[in-house]
């Protein structure tokens, strides 16, 4: 075609939208992420639909989409029931669709069906992958071996304070039957909505300033969509639970599958009442050892003494048999050495008649003790003689 006959641009656009009607009449399944969902009050829904590179995260194409009202009205309800997720931002969706070619609007799609399995897959991928990490890093368990307080009576909770759940909290908590006392602190986060992740992790953050204030960190929810706890899986958050420094109680009101943050947690319940009832039930088991531990201790005191009684008695039976044995034994030691001693006197020495010398006083024991000119005396058995030294010969 000349530049002398040019085509308007709603002529050329027309001839595309023809070429592709004509060569892409049927429906597609297609792939990608939602990057923008808008509803408007008519009922329809405005999608944007992007691919990333799986390397790189680069976008390598992107296409609006549109879901007429008639068709949202079944697929919304749909979707939710089984992924329990709304329509978001960041989802893998697989929809079928077709495609359209309008002269002032561009290229884009209309969703005509969706298929939730595509997008559950994605999800379970997404957490798996998230559990892995939290593995490999070594924390995933970092916060369920914590020893759980024995008396947890400072309680940091984590809630939006307008929601019914930590009402029903705090009530059940202060009507417990055993008057138990609590002290509560509540630090504010919304539980549903994007900023669930930045408002949590700015809790605990607040928390762990004053650590040693708190026994324990509880995080309710109570009510809410079920759609909203993709809040709940994120890996920023996971890890900021899990390595946190006291024991968490999740209690987010739901009965499905746990989110990534019940399964770092120390303990997970179901509900804010229940998470109350645990707090109450570990308080009840201590007042219950401890009233065990009164109960023993006069039982065991009295057991002691009479014990340390009959002790004394058996003791007491013995001692006079004891004593007289010892004595005896000492007797028979002391006629030992008097016998032993009298052999050896010299009365008996002398009768077996051996003689005793004596010069001045003092026992002679050899001849060269004496001299010529002394006097000694010589003891017998039967008396003694004194006599002079004449000579003496060595």
């Amino acid at each position: 075609m000349s530049n002398e006959n040019p085509l308007s641009l709603s002529a050329l656009n027309g001839l595309v939208r023809v070429a592709i009607e004509e060569q892409m009449p049927l429906r597609y399944w297609v792939t990608g992420e939602l990057s923008e969902v808008r509803t408007t009050s008519v009922g329809h829904c405005y999608i944007e639909l992007i691919e990333r590179d799986e390397a790189t995260g680069e976008m390598r194409a992107k296409a609006r989409g549109t879901i007429w009202s008639r068709v949202y009205s079944l697929l919304r309800p749909y979707f939710l029931q089984q992924t329990g997720r709304e329509f978001t931002v960041g989802l893998k969706v697989l929809l079928q669709v077709t495609v359209n070619f309008h002269e002032l609007y561009g290229f884009s799609l209309d969703v005509c069906d969706i298929e939730p399995a595509y997008t559950l897959g994605d999800m379970a991928r997404q957490r798996m992958l998230i559990v892995q990490r939290l593995t490999d890093e070594g924390v995933i368990d970092l916060n369920k071996e914590l020893p759980f307080p024995l008396l947890p009576k400072r309680v940091a909770v984590i809630s939006s304070a307008t929601a019914a759940g930590y009402g029903d909290f705090c009530d059940q908590l202060n009507s417990n039957l055993y008057g138990f006392k609590f002290d509560v602190g509540l630090f504010a986060s919304p539980m549903q909505g994007a900023k669930v992740e930045e408002g949590i992790i700015s809790a605990l953050n607040a928390i762990a300033s004053d650590v040693n204030a708190w026994d324990v960190v509880v995080i309710i929810r109570g009510g809410g969509a079920t759609s909203d706890l993709s809040c709940f899986d994120t890996y920023d958050l996971a890890n900021n639970c899990a390595q946190f420094p006291l024991p968490i109680i999740t209690g987010i009101g739901h009965q499905r599958d746990d989110t990534l943050l019940d399964i770092v947690a120390h303990t997970r319940v179901k509900t804010p009442t229940a998470a109350a009832e645990l707090l109450i039930h570990a308080m009840l088991q201590q007042a219950e050892q401890l009233a065990a531990l009164q109960r023993a201790i006069p039982e065991a005191v009295t057991q002691r003494i009479a014990n340390e009684q009959r002790r004394l008695d058996n003791i007491l039976q013995r001692l006079p048999m004891n004593v007289a044995m010892l004595l005896q034994q000492q007797h028979h030691k002391i006629d030992m050495l008097e016998q032993k001693m009298h052999s050896f006197s010299p009365e008996r020495i002398l009768a077996r008649g051996y003689t005793l010398t004596l010069c001045d006083g003092r026992i002679v024991g050899s001849a060269a003790q004496l001299k010529p000119g002394d006097r000694v005396v010589t003891r017998f058995a039967d008396g003694e003689v004194e006599s002079e030294i004449v000579k003496s010969e060595n």
